[in-house]
């Protein structure tokens, strides 16, 4: 008969005095007269969280000591095991020896050993030892394996230190080490080195990265990752830092290559901090050396750089924002004064509920433009705005489901022009406008659930004094968005006046089993032609272009959306559009964007291109990746790469190859190949596990 919870502690007077000692569970136990406990039959024995499971248990009082008779498995708190064939330890299952020993970590990574020696509960001594993450089929060599004469394995720090170590692919050996020392597969983060990475381009040749992870407490942490070839001598840095309320990151690198004669560099960094009275903090720092460095290197492909800094805070019925803002150009054909450069922000908002009904909105802001130049004109002027706006807005449901909203506002702006003799030193604005929107939702409900809402809206703006230079709202976007707005413009200084009529239809449908689709289609209708309009915004002349946009999405993962701005005669403005493909092996995904010539907008030529990326599960362990950019009106590649990943469950390993056929007087095209490999069973090679590998009788 199997006894419960019998307790070494309740049956030997040595131990009954001693702290969290081991409990013991068998179907038999005896105590013999030499003072000697015998369980035997499916034994169990529990330390603080650790199993130990053996087909028979001796305890020797006199010598302290548990003798085990396999097979023995034991499983710690963290789920990691070691089986073995016999053994010796402590009542504590904390010292002893291990005989034919196997250890199991965090699942992935296997330690066999001649004999294990346990010391204290915290290091573990594996003599003659191999270990792998690899399957291990009969007595055919797994595909890697690092094989030692001695393997020390601090359970505390979660470091596996190895002595006299040979690393063996398929049996043949590869490269001996004296000494090295791998972390174990819990451990979330340590200073050692990481994963090196091959990296080959047309421009820096052939170099290898081999970054270095430093901890910097429990809280901070620093990469230094030296990148060597031919043609450069680089070092990158990244920084990240945890505070009690917020955080910190930075990256960066130095540079010193044949491609320039002086040193190169780049940094980005971003924080974010709460702070009292529900303020938020916020900064982003953007700055390179030069226009090419970041697209020579790879590290990112921003056109425009933005530094900023900013507090926010948002409660349930107020905004206040302030920003200040720095932009730096990497185009070729624009310059930093036409942005401009240096842009400050500040404004309040606030939302009540006034005792007439309806929600009243008022708001205060101002904001700054600079340009360090002090040519007169547009390369030198500098722009201030000081302003203010109330709008009341209120909804009523009329008979018959209609939707009523009554909307009006003023605003107020007061302006100031330096460097600029085109335009007066300062000039005040009034904006006044009313809106009034009709919407009539009908639906149906069925095996489909179908919405149709027609909506017309009526408004009207006018504008008495200054006619500012107009900064923030250079470029407007027509999209169902803003169909039924009152305004289109994307800042201050540009306002839509006169009176206009935007009417438009939404069909909106669920279909069973998860798919749906939508229609949306309108125009707007104005008694005067809006001059800051330029002709490729669908949004010049006295009559919009018609807005059509569409989304079609299926429960097999496809998803296709459209949007198109059209003429009276049918001639495309401006389109867009994308369509996905997405299951467990095969992710697909294109996107074409046209838009005509429009010298307004710093655009001479046409934009018609094709966006393609691809990902192919080929088979359980070979995943393909493709993406490519073509400019169709001009007839050229823009960039196309493929890469391949072979993954199982011991062993990552991944190629690529890119190009980018783009070229200026800064940039040049280039070719780069990728190379990278990781173990599994380590935490510097820690990712999802492959399938395993099957064994074949």
């Amino acid at each position: 008969m199997r006894w419960l919870a019998l307790i070494l502690m309740l049956l030997l007077p040595r131990l009954a005095g001693a702290q969290n000692v081991a409990t013991l569970v068998a179907d038999d136990v005896t105590l013999t007269a030499d003072d000697q406990l015998i369980a035997s039959g499916n034994v169990v024995a529990f330390f603080e969280g650790t199993q130990l499971r053996a087909s028979q248990i001796i305890y020797d009082r006199a010598a302290d000591q548990l003798q085990i008779t396999g097979p023995i498995i034991v499983q710690d708190p963290a789920g990691n095991l070691v089986t073995a064939a016999s053994g010796t330890l402590d009542p504590r299952l904390e010292n002893g020896i291990l005989l034919g020993a196997r250890i199991v970590l965090d699942q992935q990574l296997q330690l066999a050993a001649n004999q294990i020696d346990q010391r204290d509960g915290r290091y573990l001594q594996l003599y003659r030892s191999t270990a792998s993450s690899c399957q291990v089929c009969g007595n055919r060599a797994p595909l890697w394996e690092i094989r030692a004469e001695k393997v020390t394995h601090h359970t505390l720090e979660q470091q596996l230190y190895f002595e006299n170590a040979t690393f063996l692919i398929r049996g043949l050996p590869l490269f001996w080490l004296p000494a090295m020392r791998l972390p174990d597969p819990t451990l979330d983060r340590a200073t050692g080195f990481l994963i090196p990475r091959q990296r080959s381009t047309s421009q820096l040749g052939t170099g290898i990265k081999l970054p270095y992870f430093i901890t910097l407490g429990d809280h901070a942490d620093m990469t230094l990752s030296p990148y060597v070839s031919a043609q450069t001598r680089t070092l990158e840095l990244e920084l990240r830092r945890a505070f009690a309320t917020g955080s910190l990151s930075l990256r960066g690198a130095v540079s010193d290559d044949t491609l320039q004669d002086d040193l190169r560099s780049y940094l980005f960094a971003n924080g974010s901090f709460a702070l009292p009275a529900n303020y938020r903090l916020a900064f982003k720092i953007e700055t390179v050396s030069d226009k090419a460095y970041l697209l020579d290197y790879d590290y990112d492909d921003k056109d425009r750089l933005e530094s900023d800094l900013s507090l926010l805070r948002v409660t349930n019925t107020t905004l206040t924002e302030a920003r200040l803002s720095y932009f730096q150009t990497l185009r070729e054909v624009e310059t930093n004064a036409s942005l401009p450069p240096i842009i400050g922000e500040a404004r309040h908002e606030a939302r009540i509920q006034p005792g007439f009904g309806g929600t009243l909105i008022y708001a205060t802001s101002i904001d700054t433009a600079y340009r360090p130049d002090r040519t007169d004109g547009s390369a030198g002027r500098d722009v201030t705005r000081a302003g203010g706006r109330a709008e009341w807005r209120r909804d009523w449901i009329l008979p018959g489901g209609i939707v009523a909203t009554a909307q009006t506002g003023l605003r107020g702006d007061l302006y100031g022009v330096r460097d600029d003799s085109s335009y007066p030193d300062s000039d005040l604005r009034l904006v006044p406008s009313g809106m009034a929107t009709l919407r009539w939702p009908l639906a149906r409900q069925g095996a489909a659930n179908h919405l149709i809402e027609p909506t017309l809206t009526l408004s009207w703006a006018d504008v008495h004094g200054a006619a500012p230079p107009n900064e923030d709202s250079a470029r407007s976007e027509f999209d169902p968005a803003n169909l039924f707005d009152r305004s289109r413009f994307t800042g201050q200084d540009a306002v839509e006046t006169g009176t206009q009529l935007a009417a438009g239809l939404t069909w909106t449908r669920a279909g069973p089993g998860g798919a749906a689709s939508s229609l949306t289609f309108g125009r707007v209708f104005r008694d005067s032609a809006q001059p800051d309009f330029t002709p490729s915004s669908g949004l010049d002349g006295t009559e919009s272009d018609w807005l059509v946009s569409g989304q079609y999405t299926t429960p097999g993962g496809f998803v296709i959306e459209w949007r198109g701005l059209f003429d009276d005669d049918i001639e495309t403005t401006r389109t867009d559009g994308r369509a996905r493909w997405s299951n467990e092996r095969l992710n697909l995904g294109a996107t074409y964007i046209w838009q005509g010539r429009d010298a307004a907008e710093n655009r001479l030529d046409t934009i018609s291109e094709w966006t393609l990326d691809a990902g192919f599960q080929l088979t359980d362990t070979l995943r393909m990746a493709a993406d490519a950019r073509y400019n169709v009106a001009a007839d050229r590649p823009v960039q196309a790469g493929l890469g391949f990943t072979w993954q199982n469950e011991c062993v990552t390993l991944a190629v690529s190859a890119s190009r980018r056929y783009t070229a200026s007087s800064s940039v040049d095209p280039t070719t780069t190949f990728g190379l990278v490999g990781s173990l599994a069973g380590f935490s510097t090679g820690r990712s999802a596990k492959g399938p395993a590998a099957q064994c074949r009788q």
